[in-house]
């Protein structure tokens, strides 16, 4: 924390227009001015804060770049220590070399997230406010950028700080009774608890149903593509990939082994399988792509279920439909633009799920297939919810340790134990929320999340 650190906060994996150098720490304004010349020869160290200043980058008596230098002075600042950021032209060698100045300067390389975990350790943001930024630069979809956003501006803080606030009021009133009995009464005080108890059980729990949804907008929804030979499952991996991502013939059996590809439907991100027909075989090979199929489809969050609406139900699509009936389903009743035998009615004699008319190979129906992906799993469209998502696992596996903090404290209250016994579980769901937002963490912990960063950030 006394060292002033530097990294480039732009792409070092290709040059661009702008690249960005950022050093931040108690000499971060000196460091920079013993290698930034200014055009109106004034030092940084006089400039006021939050300014931006015109001139080049020398080193060794030689000039390396011309350069916008931005000076951020503490603690308005991401740190909120003094930070410099200095815009330079975007090759990677001069970017390197302005790095490299800056360390001749006395400023050392920055760790993975050293950046954000000075925020951290300076109080601007807590510990899930910090995970959100990684999330924020990971996000591969529109509901996961989103769901980040929101978590960045602390409304997972916010819920979390208001049932600890609840848990240690009751703690502390407790804590004071006992010490001072005559002039605080515990009267009649387990029905108050009892009643926030199950108001914070019921917060937690409604935080953990979300943690499904919150995965599946980090990470994606997990889909298999399942159907007979020759029924366009591969058509419609093509169709959604828009790319020739998989081989389409008339033999049947052409795909044998699974084809994986990420997919973003309208916003969602769709991890697709694309898989061998489910068949009765004597191929060895392909009866292994058929096996992989049946487990992949298993794991899923959605499986498509693709039927060739040209041929009629047989043994096959009937395997299928039983392997599925628990699972989130949408069949497609493919090749619409030819002379149909099956249609939705018949689908639905056997088992409840949408069913869409599609031509994959004409990509009719695929906008429908969207909006039921988003129905299914996001209720339409996530912009209008205002529901906190749980998206990481460290933040549900710690509430679920609440939660069984929680349940203890009730079980308590049922069984008549006395409110000194009640505070031990009150305090372990306390401190297991206090988690999540870094008002109780270990320096290997926080070392452990913020080496995901980046460089820079």
């Amino acid at each position: 924390m006394e060292d002033t650190i530097a990294a480039i906060s732009t792409s070092t994996m290709s040059s661009g227009g702008i690249s960005i150098v950022r050093i931040s720490g108690e000499n971060a304004v000196s460091v920079a001015d013993r290698i930034f010349q200014s055009k109106k020869n004034t030092k940084l160290t006089d400039v006021a804060s939050h300014t931006v200043h015109y001139g080049t980058i020398e080193s060794h008596d030689e000039i390396i770049d011309e350069v916008l230098v931005i000076v951020m002075k503490a603690p308005n600042t991401y740190t909120r220590e003094d930070i410099v950021e200095i815009d330079c032209h975007g090759g990677i060698l001069v970017t390197r070399k302005v790095l490299e100045a800056l360390l001749d300067a006395g400023a050392r390389p920055a760790e993975p997230g050293e950046f954000t975990k000075r925020a951290f350790l300076n109080g601007r943001i807590d510990l899930s406010q910090a995970e959100a930024v990684i999330d924020v630069i990971n996000s591969q979809n529109d509901y996961a950028l989103k769901s980040s956003v929101k978590q960045l501006s602390g409304k997972l803080s916010d819920k979390i700080k208001e049932l600890r606030e609840v848990l240690l009021d009751h703690v502390a009133f407790i804590e004071a009774a006992l010490d001072d009995p005559e002039h605080i009464s515990l009267d009649n005080y387990v029905e108050k608890l009892e009643k926030d108890v199950d108001n914070s059980v019921d917060n937690v729990s409604k935080l953990l149903k979300t943690s499904n949804n919150g995965r599946i907008m980090r990470d994606g929804i997990r889909t298999v593509i399942l159907g007979k030979t020759n029924a366009g499952k591969s058509s419609l991996l093509n169709a959604l990939a828009k790319e020739e991502r998989a081989i389409v013939t008339d033999i049947e059996g052409t795909t044998r082994d699974v084809l994986e590809e990420q997919i973003n439907l309208g916003g969602i991100m769709l991890n697709l399988i694309d898989t061998a027909g489910i068949r009765e075989t004597d191929d060895y090979v392909e009866s292994i792509g058929v096996e992989k199929a049946k487990k992949y489809a298993q794991d899923a969050d959605l499986v498509i279920f693709v039927v060739d609406s040209s041929r009629e139900l047989d043994e096959n699509d009937h395997e299928i439909m039983k392997m599925i009936q628990n699972k989130n389903v949408i069949v497609l009743l493919n090749k619409s633009d030819m002379n149909t035998v099956v249609n939705k009615e018949e689908i639905l004699k056997y088992m409840e799920c949408n069913v869409l008319s599609i031509s994959a190979k004409e990509e009719i129906g695929i906008d429908q297939l969207e909006d039921t992906v988003k129905d299914m799993f996001f209720s339409g469209n996530i912009d209008v919810n205002e529901e906190i998502y749980i998206t990481n696992a460290r933040h549900k596996n710690l509430l679920k340790e609440a939660l069984t903090s929680l349940n203890l404290v009730k079980e308590g209250i049922d069984m008549g134990m006395s409110e000194d016994f009640l505070t031990i579980d009150l305090m372990t769901a306390y401190e297991k929320l206090g988690l999540i937002i870094g008002e109780e963490v270990e320096d290997d912990l926080a070392d452990q999340i913020f080496a995901k960063f980046c460089m820079g950030k």
